[in-house]
């Protein structure tokens, strides 16, 4: 996706994406636990619909699972109504927009980090990761404050 169409709801400054982190690492990690449960519950409902199971195990657990799927959504639907954007629900991989040199890139947090430390182009991903420095961190990020884009 280029950064010419696209455009998020919100920038974030690194301070504002990092202010964010705790409701977005509780929301996060709720959504990589029922992730993982649900693809190993994916994985015996196959079994159990192939024939090694009966029909009312059957009928509970695909009950189940369509109910986790919509939480699974209710998380996703969650994190973008903050602005951010989930990109990986089992490995915790969170992008928050925001604006470098006058382009839109993403500043990128995976669950089990303490902060935000890292950014990426809209389209090189969680593979082409780079460290914020100190200088970009002062001030190649975000918006001044009091732009339209603070919280």
């Amino acid at each position: 996706m280029s950064s010419a169409a696209y455009h998020p709801t919100r920038l974030f400054t690194i301070e504002q994406a990092n202010a964010m982190l705790p409701l977005v690492r509780a929301i996060t990690s709720d959504l990589a636990s029922l992730g993982k449960d649900v693809m190993e519950r994916r994985h015996r409902l196959a079994l159990v619909a192939s024939g090694r199971g009966d029909a009312d195990e059957l009928a509970h657990m695909q009950a189940e699972l369509e109910r986790d799927q919509q939480k699974l959504l209710d998380y996703v639907a969650e994190l973008r109504e903050l602005g951010v954007e989930p990109k990986g629900a089992i490995e915790g991989l969170v992008d928050f927009p925001s604006e470098q040199d006058g382009r839109i890139v993403y500043l990128c947090w995976r669950l089990g980090e303490p902060e935000v430390l890292y950014w990426h182009d809209l389209e090189a991903g969680f593979a082409g990761r780079q460290p914020l420095t100190a200088g970009s961190m002062a001030s190649d990020f975000g918006q001044a404050p009091g732009s339209e884009f603070d919280a």
